[in-house]
């Protein structure tokens, strides 16, 4: 005997029948706004139109306003996306402040791992040999490494621990000048001016202990800023490596016989700039770096001298002249005497 069906099943099984295709379409739903949701968390460009955008995360901002900025510059498709994806993940509070340099291929949760790691933008930047702390500044400041103002305010004060500054007295521009190294560098963006010239103060001092550049000072006679000082004019004055040396024994030999150095670029160190001549009227400048008229070294270094001239420096070539003079090529003629001297003045000088 068939039973028929109870009137309370029947509407239980019209209720669930009629709840599938609600939930099917729920279903549907969200899988559609989870494919929507991953697709804002790819990247911005395809391989082929990358570029690389420059991001600042200012201190202390919140994921919000960091997804705002990324949005901005168009690093990241949805503000929104990236604040879900890194609460879900647990890094919304992670992020690292600085300036990046993020690239349009990178997706969402890439870009998110490139601030939680603080993968800060790097800029490389070439100080060449010679420069002074205000070509230095000139340079900085065209990369945006730096703000001048700032930065004269980090050289002027005191606060790098390095031996070979133990002496130099803080308050001046020009305490630091010869101890930023010349050199190529990587330097983070946004770290700062008292990072950039202590990034470069420190590879100074690897520069001086490979050298064992105190103990060799000592043994010429020096101690490390007045070899460092006698570095840097070799560095402005000589235009070949084989010169140094030259150069650096007729800097000994005056000063053994209290001679002025007469150095043209402590001159035009003095007069705060390079020029292409040096005239009768520029000798008389009243300056403590003018060797015309001061006997003896400068206050300190005139520029950034390299290895060659450090070495220079303390090993002098052993020689009896007094006198040099450039030649039209740009290497020197050197002279024993003055009468010397004068023949090479008229034969490669022009008066």
């Amino acid at each position: 005997m068939i039973k028929g069906k109870s009137k309370g099943n029947s509407l239980a099984e019209m209720r669930a029948t009629g709840a599938r295709p609600l939930l099917f379409a729920a279903a549907g739903l969200f899988v559609i706004l989870l494919i929507g949701f991953f697709s804002l968390l790819s990247p911005v460009s395809k391989p082929a139109q990358a570029r690389d955008v420059i991001v600042r995360i200012p201190p202390e901002a919140t994921a919000a306003q960091a997804a705002e900025i990324l949005q901005q510059r168009e690093v990241i498709k949805s503000a929104l996306a990236f604040r879900v994806y890194a609460r879900c993940k647990g890094m919304d509070g992670l992020l690292k402040a600085g300036e990046y340099r993020i690239s349009t291929i990178l997706s969402t949760p890439a870009v998110l791992r490139e601030l939680v790691d603080g993968r800060l933008a790097l800029q490389t930047i070439t100080v060449p040999e010679g420069f002074t702390v205000e070509r230095l500044a000139d340079l900085l400041v065209e990369n945006a490494l730096v703000d001048r103002d700032k930065f004269f305010q980090a050289l002027a004060g005191d606060h790098f621990p390095y031996f070979f500054l133990r002496e130099r007295p803080s308050g001046s521009n020009r305490r630091l000048e010869g101890y930023l190294y010349p050199d190529t560098y990587q330097v983070t963006r946004g770290s700062g001016e008292h990072a950039v010239v202590d990034l470069m103060l420190r590879r100074f001092e690897k520069e001086l202990n490979d050298l064992n550049y105190a103990e060799e000072a000592a043994r010429a006679g020096l101690t490390v800023h007045e070899a460092v000082t006698i570095a840097s004019m070799i560095e402005s004055e000589a235009g070949m490596d084989r010169e140094r040396p030259l150069i650096a024994g007729v800097i000994f030999n005056r000063l053994r016989l209290s001679m002025p150095l007469q150095i043209d670029a402590t001159v035009q160190y003095a007069l705060n700039g390079h020029r292409e001549r040096i005239y009768y009227k520029d000798l008389e400048v009243d300056s403590p770096y003018n060797t015309y008229r001061v006997t003896g070294l400068p206050p300190g270094p005139i520029a950034m001298p390299g290895r060659s001239s450090l070495l220079a420096a303390v090993n002098p070539a052993r020689i009896n002249d007094l006198y040099y003079v450039a030649k039209p090529d740009g290497t020197h003629a050197f002279a024993a005497t003055l009468d010397e001297h004068n023949r090479n003045r008229e034969k490669y000088q022009q008066e």
